[in-house]
Formats: C-alpha cells, sequence, structure tokens
C-alpha cells in the first residue's frame, strides 16, 4: 500500500516521503480499514514539526487525525462490526494513551472502539471530518460550559472552522453568541452565517463592546482559540464568576518559542472577580473519556451533520502524489477550504 511518511521531525514538505509498505493485519478487538479520504489539519502538521502537544515516534505515518472509509477485516474474535461496512475511524491519539496510526495511508488498522458507522448518504468529505472540528465545538458548548438556551457564549476566531460550527449549534440549541473576528471585512459574514453580535478587533474595543452587548448581567461563558492579547481581553470581558476555555493559540500559530505562547491576564480581574481559564484538548479528553462516552458524543455529532443542523465545508480532494501541494493549501492564510487526501475505492466509487 501507498503511505505517506515523514522520517524525522520538521518541515512538512521537507520529510513527509510517499513509501509503499506492506498492508497491516488486525489484531483482536481491531478492524483494517480501506481510507477513502483523509483531512489534513494545521495540527496534522505541527505534529510533524514536533511542535504539538504530543511526539509520534519517527518515522510516522501523517494524519493522526481522522479518517473516513470501509473495513477491510476483522481481527480475531471481534465483534460489532461487519466486513465492508463504511466507518469514521476517530485516530486522535489519547493523552495519555497508546500511540494511534497515522491515517495518510491506503489501508489502517484501529481499535474497533474508535469506530463510527455512518450511512452511505453522508459524503465522504463530510465524514472523515466528523471527528475533530465538529466533535470539538459540540463538547466545548455542551459539556466543557454546559452554555443554555438564552445564555451568552463569547468566542474569538468566529471565522474559523470550529467557530463556524459554534455559531450553526449555538442557533440549533438556542443560544446568543458574541463573535470576535480580526478583519471588517469578516462582519458581515458571520453575521450572514448566523452570529448575534460581531466584533471586529481591527477597529473595536472587544471590552467595551462586550459590555454594550451583554448590559448589566455580563457574559458568564466564552472560548477562545487566539490565546495572547486577545485572549486575555475576552477574560477580562467577562462577569464575575465567569470561565473562558482556550481551546487554540492562533495568535502564535508560527511562534517556535514556547515560551512566547502566553496568555497576559490581569491578576485583579481573575482574583476580584474570581474567573476561571482553563485549557481544552481534544487529545486529553480522548485520554479520560470512556470508549462508550467518546462514541456517544460522536453520535451525535453523526446525527447533527446527517440532520443538517451542522454543516461541514466542501473538502478539496487531493492524491497522495500531490502532497506538497495539499499542504501548501492547509497552510494558505484564510484559505476556507480542507485540503483532503483521497483514495479510490473500486465498491463505492468516488463519494464525496
Amino acid at each position: 500500500m501507498r503511505a505517506l511518511v515523514a522520517e524525522e521531525a520538521g518541515e512538512p514538505t521537507d520529510v513527509l516521503l510517499l513509501e509503499s509498505r506492506p498492508v497491516p493485519t488486525p489484531e483482536a478487538g481491531q478492524a483494517l480499514i480501506r481510507v477513502n479520504a483523509t483531512p489534513i489539519h494545521a495540527s496534522d502538521l505541527h505534529v510533524l514539526r514536533g511542535r504539538y502537544g504530543f511526539a509520534p515516534e519517527f518515522p510516522t505515518v501523517g494524519g493522526h487525525m481522522e479518517c473516513v472509509g470501509r473495513v477491510e477485516a476483522l481481527g480475531p474474535d471481534t465483534e460489532g462490526l461487519k466486513i465492508g461496512e463504511r466507518v469514521v475511524a476517530a485516530a486522535v491519539p489519547a493523552v495519555p494513551g497508546p500511540p494511534m496510526a497515522g491515517t495518510w495511508q491506503e489501508y489502517l488498522v484501529i481499535d474497533t472502539r474508535r469506530l463510527l458507522p455512518v450511512p452511505d448518504h453522508l459524503s465522504d468529505s463530510d465524514a472523515c471530518q466528523l471527528a475533530v472540528n465538529p466533535l470539538t465545538a459540540l463538547l466545548l458548548v455542551t459539556r466543557e460550559l454546559d452554555v443554555q438556551p438564552g445564555e451568552w457564549l463569547l468566542q474569538t476566531a468566529a471565522g474559523s472552522t470550529v467557530g463556524r460550527l459554534v455559531i450553526q449549534l449555538a442557533g440549533h440549541l438556542g443560544i446568543r453568541t458574541i463573535n470576535v473576528v480580526r478583519r471588517r471585512d469578516a462582519v458581515e459574514e458571520i453575521k450572514a452565517f448566523g452570529g448575534d453580535e460581531v466584533i471586529c478587533t481591527e477597529d473595536e474595543d472587544l471590552l467595551q463592546r462586550v459590555a454594550e452587548i451583554a448590559g448589566s448581567a455580563g457574559v458568564r461563558k466564552a472560548i477562545d482559540c487566539v490565546a495572547g492579547q486577545v485572549g486575555a481581553q475576552v477574560s477580562q470581558a467577562l462577569a464575575p464568576g465567569g470561565e473562558v476555555v482556550v481551546y487554540g493559540a492562533l495568535s502564535t500559530h508560527r511562534q517556535t518559542n514556547p515560551a512566547a505562547l502566553t496568555i497576559p491576564l490581569q491578576a485583579r480581574s481573575v482574583i476580584y472577580d474570581t474567573k476561571t481559564v482553563r485549557g481544552f484538548w481534544l487529545n486529553r479528553w480522548f485520554g479520560t473519556a470512556s470508549p462508550e462516552e467518546a462514541l456517544r458524543a460522536l453520535s451525535q455529532v453523526r446525527s447533527l451533520v446527517a440532520d443538517g443542523d451542522l454543516s461541514i465545508p466542501q473538502g478539496r480532494p487531493f492524491p497522495l502524489e500531490h502532497f506538497p501541494e495539499a499542504v501548501a493549501l492547509a497552510e494558505a492564510p484564510a484559505h476556507g477550504t480542507k485540503p483532503l487526501f483521497v483514495f479510490e475505492d473500486s465498491r463505492n466509487g468516488d463519494n464525496g
């Protein structure tokens, strides 16, 4: 089989090579998946650079997140799935937990407890992106913060993939959103997408606008994907007792010095207003959630997408051979399109 392999940590286009590897064999409790489509996330590239929250053992197959495919074989005494069944593989390594095989290969062996059956009417593009961004949005809103209908939710990076999914999910659940963007031309786009209020940090004061929008009751719940000064302002803008969950650091996207990855919080605001700032990382959630809990959450995401309550932007397909072009698209600023590695499935044709 073909596999996209990094021999060592480094810039993805420098260290990735297309190799031929033997098809792996599943053991008890595992399935062999013939991969149809798998995305390229920014975090996949940070893993290869050695700048993420976990480090694989090199050489490693790229793609440490998710894919869609069909069950090709089952390990001995393995039940619950059928040969030929179409499944999403949540290949996010649990932290702490054992290593996971990368998804940028034609065949993948994975624990069956990480597999969720998906209907054929769901496109490959949708299915192969179920287990990371939509799941993150769902967990942030409903489990981490338990935002209730009618409550305000403040979020940064509203134009990002997760940000847009949060807006859709909030609309479905009756939650009101205050959405922070950094460009003026994004304001109307986010409003048209369903954002209730939009703050542009390019020419607006975040604290002042939050106070104007939320009034005396204020905002008690926020999610932040920017960190840095914007993340600090979000914390400061919260009402007493408020909490912000930080799940990314886009303001330091190109930063290679860990000491520069900061959120300069105001101690008085945190202490006297008893505010909480904490992190969320999907890998660590998988490390603490039971397999049953993880599959329940994934099933909820599958229903939201299948019913049209959450819409995932159509990805752009690439064959493995075109990985330099695919990686370049994943790195392009405001590209808006997720590159996907796609493999032909002779039984199912091109489904996405």
